[in-house]
């Protein structure tokens, strides 16, 4: 299946209380281009993130932006700091004797004392942030390529329809190429008849003349490799993406068929044709720089 360049694709999950959301967007680009934004924390997941994208794409200049919380995987981890509560509780005795007073402290009492208790988050584990990060990945890349693949489907219809187009153009010229030879003799028997008068016409000199004329302006080869041509480009948008790079070569091609073509004859219906030929060339020229 044909696939666009250019796309978007989301996903949003949960994997071990890690939340994460993922989101691509892909432009043209002649070759694949992937630039990652992650959190500072979570940059150790960058190359895995660019390998999971290559596999899927083969060009296009790709944005990922991936956004995680670890807040509902970290555990809370309290901390007695003993060496300070038993200095707050030796002050307090020592109070309570220097003026007499009562010195019971309970322990409630003592951890309100400032930086008694102290209260630390777990790191998340990486391997379990890199799970998470690929679970939702996969899906915003599911997401993405069927939105690709559909972008594809609409210009491979597009292209063709052009294809068709090209095809009524060459049949064109090959009925009309024959029909330029004849005339070409009519008007050479009619010339000479009229500068010799009344002299008679040489019919095999104007044998020979039309078969030069003919061996010049011959397109049989031309049309034959553009119909060649267009039989490949169809074969490569069966077979699907990547075939950008191939189908570009082959459009080079068919334009230089036309443009041959359109040097060799001088007859303004096939000339004509020709430039009808080039502007349909063009058009899909236009459209397989968004194939990847």
């Amino acid at each position: 299946m044909i696939k666009s360049m250019t796309g978007y694709g989301g996903a949003k999950g949960e994997v071990n209380a890690i939340a994460v959301t993922a989101e691509l967007k892909s432009v043209n680009n002649r070759y694949l281009d992937v630039s990652v934004r992650l959190p500072k924390s979570c940059l150790f997941a960058e190359e895995a993130v660019r390998a999971a994208v290559a596999e899927k794409i083969s060009r296009g200049k790709v944005d990922v932006f991936i956004n995680v919380d670890t807040t509902g995987a970290e555990e809370a981890v309290i901390k007695v700091n003993g060496d300070l509560a038993a200095a707050y509780l030796k002050a307090v005795k020592d109070t309570a004797e220097c003026f007499g007073l009562e010195g019971d402290v309970n322990a409630l009492t003592l951890l309100r004392f400032p930086e008694v208790l102290s209260a630390d988050k777990t790191d998340t584990d990486r391997d379990a942030v890199a799970q998470a990060i690929g679970a939702v990945l996969a899906e915003a890349l599911t997401e993405f390529d069927a939105m690709r693949a559909r972008e594809g489907q609409r210009l491979a219809e597009d292209i063709e329809g052009k294809l068709k187009n090209l095809e009524a153009m060459v049949a064109a010229v090959e009925a009309r190429s024959p029909q330029t030879v004849a005339e070409y003799r009519e008007k050479l028997l009619s010339r000479m008849k009229e500068v010799l008068a009344d002299a008679s016409v040489d019919e095999g000199r104007i044998l020979q003349e039309a078969a030069i004329y003919a061996d010049k302006v011959a397109v049989d080869e031309e049309m034959v490799r553009l119909k060649s041509h267009i039989a490949q480009f169809r074969l490569l948008l069966a077979q699907g993406s990547p075939a950008g790079r191939k189908l570009d070569f082959l459009t080079q091609e068919m334009n230089r068929e036309a443009n041959t073509t359109g040097s060799k004859c001088a007859d303004s219906a096939i000339a004509k044709t020709v430039i009808d030929m080039k502007a349909e060339l063009e058009k899909i020229r236009e459209q397989i720089q968004n194939i990847e």
